[in-house]
């Protein structure tokens, strides 16, 4: 399947587009994975956010990038494929982009992200490693992940 990517900044936007991330963020994160907190967490305006549809237009992945916090690194987050599109690379492209759009935006693909602790292993195959300990988030056992190389 050809997907197409675009990076877009919380003004560029369509409302179809913010439907679209904000409805497989829900369906994926809390109706799926049955956390119950509030998605629309107050920081989309500040992200940047990489879509990729499936030729018919339908939203099929999805990650936003937050800017630098105090550590001056961003952060990854909500990187998502759609449950029915899962098994067919579709993430390593995603995160492919990612780090393209990290290297755009920041000059580096220094980045931090909270893995499902299940996903380390895909995440270290894109260059991140274990920075904490197993925790527990939402009921859901995370790892805080670093990739430190541009």
């Amino acid at each position: 399947m050809t997907i197409t990517w675009t990076a877009k900044g919380f003004g560029s936007l369509t409302t179809r587009d913010l439907h679209d991330l904000l409805r497989l963020r829900i369906d994926v994160f809390v109706v799926e994975q049955r956390c119950a907190y509030a998605e629309a967490d107050g920081r989309d305006p500040m992200a940047i956010h990489i879509l990729g549809r499936s030729p018919e237009g339908d939203l099929a992945a999805y990650a936003r990038l937050l800017p630098p916090e105090d550590d001056g690194m961003p952060r990854v987050g909500r990187v998502i494929v759609r449950q029915d599109l899962r098994g067919r690379g579709i993430a390593h492209d995603l995160m492919r982009e990612v780090l393209s759009a990290l290297s755009a935006a920041h000059g580096s693909r220094r980045s931090k992200l909270s893995a499902q602790a299940p996903l380390q292993d895909f995440y270290s195959k894109h260059g991140y490693r274990a920075a904490s300990a197993a925790y527990d988030w939402d009921g859901i056992p995370h790892v805080d992940m670093v990739r430190h190389e541009d």
